[in-house]
C-alpha cells in the first residue's frame, strides 16, 4: 500500500468519524430539546397542578376539622341533655315520694 492509498483510507475512516460525530451530534441536540421540554411541562404544568390538588386536599382537611369539631360539640351536648334529663328525673322522683 503506497503513502497515497494509506492518505486516501485514512482520509475516508476520518471522513466517516466526522459523519458519526454529526449524527451523534444531532442525536444529543434532539435528547437535550427533549429533555428541556419535560422540564418545560414539569415546571408549567405538573407542578402547578400538583399545588392546586394539594391546596384542594388542604381546604378538604381544613372542612373536615370544622365539621369534626362541630359533631364533636353536638355530642358533648347530647351527653349534658342526656345527663340533665337524668337528674331531672331523679328530682321528679324525689318530689313524688314527698308528696
Amino acid at each position: 500500500m503506497t503513502d497515497s492509498e494509506k492518505l486516501d483510507l485514512l482520509l475516508k475512516q476520518m471522513g466517516a468519524m466526522d459523519e458519526r460525530f454529526t449524527q451523534l451530534d444531532n442525536r444529543l441536540m434532539k435528547l437535550e430539546n427533549g429533555v428541556t421540554d419535560i422540564r418545560l411541562t414539569l415546571e408549567n404544568e405538573t407542578g402547578p397542578n400538583i399545588r392546586r390538588v394539594a391546596e384542594g386536599h388542604m381546604d378538604l382537611s381544613r372542612k373536615l376539622d370544622e365539621a369534626l369539631k362541630v359533631e364533636n360539640e353536638k355530642e358533648m351536648l347530647i351527653i349534658r341533655v342526656n345527663t340533665l334529663e337524668n337528674e331531672m328525673r331523679r328530682m321528679k322522683d324525689k318530689i313524688n315520694s314527698f308528696a
